[in-house]
């Protein structure tokens, strides 16, 4: 396998796994390169695991970058980040409203979740990882894998229950978004 064939293999899951873990198109973009500058310069022809290696490689990164950034905006507190999430052609116009919605409201929910746990969440659940294959790839034993993973269901349903919306619809055509508190239907345990 050639640099490039890895490269064309691979860019698209260390992007998605970047983006999710620091939600920002920018800085994915940033990390992916890095990622891909540091495996070019390593001797990855004789990694068995290849896309295990790699992912490690990409969440790695993006802990380092995300406590980097928590240490800058400490020292700053004027600093935002804007979110935005990438487009997919040839759908019809309102599935990809759907969609993209769906995928910001995805991705603010994981970033409300620890770095390490996201880490987990991301590859089990974006990459289809074993429970074995996130241990690995985040250097734990296996037992902390299952617990970040089961973790941030958790968290993950907690927060979604907050988000609970519901879009009325005026008399007017107009709509607005009014919050409702979930109910205790909504949060079974």
């Amino acid at each position: 396998m050639t640099q490039k064939e890895l490269f064309e293999s691979y860019n698209k899951q260390v992007y998605r796994t970047c983006y999710y873990m620091v939600h920002n198109e920018a800085d994915a973009e940033d990390l992916c390169q890095e990622v891909f500058i540091s495996i070019f310069r390593s001797d990855w022809e004789r990694v068995e695991h290849l896309r295990a290696w790699i992912m490690r490689i990409a969440v790695n990164r993006c802990l380092t970058h995300l406590k980097t950034r928590r240490r800058r905006e400490a020292k700053d507190m004027l600093v935002q980040s804007q979110y935005r999430s990438t487009d997919q052609e040839g759908k019809a116009l309102d599935l990809l409203v759907e969609e993209r919605e769906a995928a910001e409201e995805l991705a603010t929910d994981m970033m409300q979740l620890p770095p390490k746990i996201r880490a987990a969440i991301s590859l089990r659940y974006m990459h289809d990882f074993s429970i074995a294959d996130i241990a690995e790839i985040l250097s734990i034993p296996v037992g902390t894998a299952k617990s970040r993973v089961h973790k941030g269901l958790k968290l993950m349903k907690l927060i979604m229950s907050k988000r609970d919306y519901v879009i009325h619809r005026s008399n007017k055509g107009g709509c607005h978004e009014a919050y409702r508190e979930p109910t205790e239907a909504a949060i079974k345990p």
